[in-house]
């Protein structure tokens, strides 16, 4: 049976024990209704990840002892920065969901003209709450003993001005060249706009700070699927899914 993994946002040693906060505590005794003596995995981020059993397993409390660690080598060499325009609801969970899994090293919502959503204040925290779940959830299925960051939502603007040496690319489905055509690059930042896309003048901006348009093919795709799409081309040119 799949020894479960959770990301436990506590330090973690071999041959310790520790009592886990609430949301480890719940997902271990409400959702997988684990039991005493039963094997998990932990990590907290620090791209270790720890062998454990559960010692003491009730609904308000549940102790873990800490048997091995380990480093698995599971995170890309390839370092993607994506920046997402802001969608609604399930795409955006999506989006996030899925470049956990394709190895992403940093997360950015990233305000557009054409976003379809309003937040502020204590409904942007609750947001970027939820989106940090998502991204810790994805780490636990995929494998992933690091967490990538995720920033705090932008304007598109100041992600730009957020420039360095990395290769920068905008999806533009008016572009003429395509990702293959690009150099090698070990360092990529990732502009991908919401629905409806970037409307021209902020593809221009982006081009103004070094980014260079391209296009995933002859179809325009939706704002997920044009994530995911040049995610899995880019691990697969550049990364860890080169054939």
């Amino acid at each position: 049976m799949r020894i479960p993994r959770i990301y436990i946002s506590q330090p973690l040693a071999p041959s310790g024990s520790i009592e886990l906060e609430e949301r480890g505590r719940h997902y271990l005794s409400q959702v997988l209704r684990l039991h005493s003596g039963d094997k998990i995995i932990g990590f907290n981020g620090n791209g270790n990840e720890y062998h454990a059993s559960i010692a003491e397993l009730g609904s308000k409390k549940v102790v873990i002892e800490i048997e091995s660690e380990c480093h698995p080598e599971r995170e890309s060499e390839l370092q993607i920065e994506l920046g997402q325009g802001i969608s609604r609801g399930e795409r955006m969970d999506l989006v996030f969901q899925k470049a956990i899994e394709l190895g992403v090293h940093s997360l950015a919502p990233i305000w557009t003209r054409r976003c379809q959503v309003q937040l502020s204040g204590a409904r942007l925290e609750k947001r970027l709450l939820h989106w940090r779940g998502i991204i810790q959830s994805a780490c636990e299925q995929s494998g992933r003993t690091i967490v990538p960051p995720l920033q705090s939502a932008a304007s598109l603007d100041t992600w730009l001005t957020d420039s360095d040496d990395a290769l920068a690319i905008v999806l533009d489905p008016g572009a003429s060249l395509s990702l293959g055509e690009l150099s090698r690059a070990s360092r990529v930042r990732l502009l991908v706009g919401p629905e409806g896309g970037l409307e021209a003048d902020e593809v221009q901006r982006a081009q103004a700070k070094g980014f260079i348009p391209v296009r995933l093919g002859p179809r325009i795709l939706r704002t997920e699927t044009a994530a995911i799409a040049a995610l899995t081309a880019l691990q697969t040119l550049w990364g860890d899914l080169a054939i």
